[in-house]
C-alpha cells in the first residue's frame, strides 16, 4: 500500500471506510508531504501537466460534469484507487466541484446520498457543494 495521506493533515476527507481523498484548489501550491499518485482534475478546460497520474473530468465552474456517465467511472475510479493509493480530487477554488466530487465518493462509501453533502460540510469544509443543482446532482447521483 502506498504511504497514505496524513489524516489530520488540511483538505484530507476520511470516507467511512477508511479511504483518504485529498481536495485541492490548484491555484494554491501543494502542501508538505508526498504528493499524489493519482489526481482527477475538475476543471472545464485542459488541466496542467502535473508529474503524477491524473484524469481530466471536464466540469465548468459552477456547473455540472459534461457527462455524468464519465464522472461515475472516473470518480468510481478515484474511489477504488483510494484504497490504497493517495488520491487528490483538485479543481480552482476547491470548494463546490471539488465538495460535490468528495460528496459522490462518500455516496460510493456508503454514506446515503441525501447525508452525502452534509457529510463533506461537516469532514471537509464547512462550505463544500455551493449550489443548489450541485446537491441535487450529489443526491442523484446513487441513481
Amino acid at each position: 500500500m502506498t504511504e497514505s495521506w496524513n489524516p489530520t493533515g488540511a483538505g484530507v476527507l476520511r470516507l467511512p471506510s477508511g479511504r483518504l481523498v485529498r481536495g485541492r484548489a490548484l491555484r494554491r501550491p501543494l502542501s508538505a508531504g508526498p504528493p499524489p499518485t493519482y489526481a482527477v482534475h475538475l476543471l472545464g478546460k485542459q488541466p496542467p501537466d502535473v508529474p503524477w497520474e491524473a484524469r481530466w473530468l471536464r466540469w465548468p465552474d459552477f456547473r455540472l460534469p459534461s457527462s455524468s456517465a464519465e464522472a461515475r467511472a472516473v470518480l468510481g475510479e478515484a474511489w477504488e484507487r483510494a484504497a490504497g493509493e493517495r488520491v487528490e480530487l483538485a479543481r480552482g477554488g476547491g470548494r463546490g466541484r471539488t465538495g460535490t466530487a468528495l460528496a459522490c465518493l462518500a455516496v460510493l462509501d456508503g454514506v446515503p446520498a441525501d447525508r452525502a453533502v452534509r457529510f463533506v460540510r461537516e469532514h471537509y469544509d464547512s462550505h463544500a457543494v455551493e449550489a443548489p443543482w450541485q446537491k441535487r446532482y450529489v443526491r442523484r447521483f446513487a441513481d
